[in-house]
């Protein structure tokens, strides 16, 4: 049998998520098996560990760009969320300035290494603002997508410490990660901590880590995209601005957007009547993109569970008008049918 510090060993490198320490532990206890006449065991062991480790590589080079966060930085964990998006450029709908400003920067990453051939660095930090729901947190996920990246969404409730020089400690290491491991780093709600430094209120670690934080970005040369998200850019220290490659700002959709929108969240559904998208995106102006979306989203629920087949434009514009400014009335609801 495996000895007890090879069996703490195993369990330790599987909680650090420590592969090479994993694989290693896993041979000794078969070298050690072997060493005492179970050549079976041994060997089935072996054989198993070697599968492992071969589905290990295929699963990297099916996707070399985006790695894993590994030990020893266990703290990491907590401070990041990593997820693989499914969606990218296409499932947005963008104002034509923000689609272009997102384009521009896709396009330069994905020839990185002819710009820095002559020197050249590609566009990679952006700063995203305007009103909630407009898309932001979104473009993370598509730019990851169309980059064939991870998302690192940054947990800022597990940044900030009341412990002196803790919150820096934790910034540090996550833009060390951006050396190590490709992605999109998100950091949303980002006015938490970007905040003025001369506002009386925010005093001690807050400023710290703000002046930390301008230092990292500063000295940043990594491969990863680094995505700022707020919804309060007035509040926001004037230095950070000039860190960023772009400042993109986004807005409520307009009536074409909103359409858009409606189409693209109610297709594939057949409709028992035209609807006339006129007076939906009537009804939807002053909406943001996720109010719509969810607007649509409940018409659909209502087709599944009444047992139709086919959705009702009425039923969006009720959706639509209970989430919409009061002076959309009902008469309006009835021109969407």
């Amino acid at each position: 049998m495996a000895a007890v510090d090879q069996i703490k060993s195993l369990i330790k490198s599987y909680v650090d998520d420590d592969e090479h320490r994993f694989f290693a532990t896993a041979m000794q206890i078969a070298a050690s098996e072997a060493r005492q006449g179970h050549i079976l065991v041994a060997q089935e062991l072996k054989n198993i560990i070697e599968k492992a480790r071969k589905e290990k590589s295929v699963a990297f080079l099916d996707s070399p760009k985006t790695v894993s966060i590994n030990a020893p930085k266990r703290e990491l964990k907590e401070l990041i969320e990593v997820f693989k998006p499914r969606i990218d450029l296409r499932d947005m709908v963008l104002a034509p300035n923000v689609n272009d400003a997102l384009i521009k920067l896709i396009r330069e990453q994905k020839n990185w290494e002819l710009l820095k051939k002559h020197n050249l660095s590609p566009r990679r930090k952006l700063l995203l603002t305007g009103l909630p729901g407009t898309g932001k947190t979104m473009t993370a996920q598509a730019i990851a997508g169309e980059l064939g990246l991870s998302v690192y969404i940054i947990r800022l409730d597990g940044l900030m410490s009341k412990y002196l020089g803790e919150s820096i400690a934790k910034l540090r290491m996550i833009f060390d990660a951006m050396e190590q491991h490709r992605a999109v780093y998100l950091f949303d709600e980002f006015d938490s901590i970007g905040s003025h430094r001369d506002k009386g209120q925010d005093i001690g670690e807050v400023k710290r880590v703000l002046n930390s934080f301008l230092i990292n970005i500063e000295k940043d040369n990594s491969n990863s995209i680094i995505v700022a998200a707020t919804n309060l850019p007035e509040s926001l220290d004037k230095a950070l601005f000039r860190r960023f490659d772009d400042i993109v700002n986004y807005p409520l959709p307009d009536l074409n957007q909103i359409t858009d929108t409606i189409k693209k969240v109610t297709r594939g559904f057949s409709f028992s009547k035209k609807p006339n998208y006129k007076t939906l995106a009537q009804l939807a102006n002053g909406l943001n993109y996720s109010e719509i979306t969810k607007a649509c989203e409940e018409a659909v629920k209502e087709m599944i569970l009444s047992g139709s087949n086919k959705l009702n434009p009425l039923e969006i514009g009720m959706s639509l008008s209970k989430k919409a400014p009061l002076r959309n009335g009902q008469t309006e609801i009835s021109k969407a049918y």
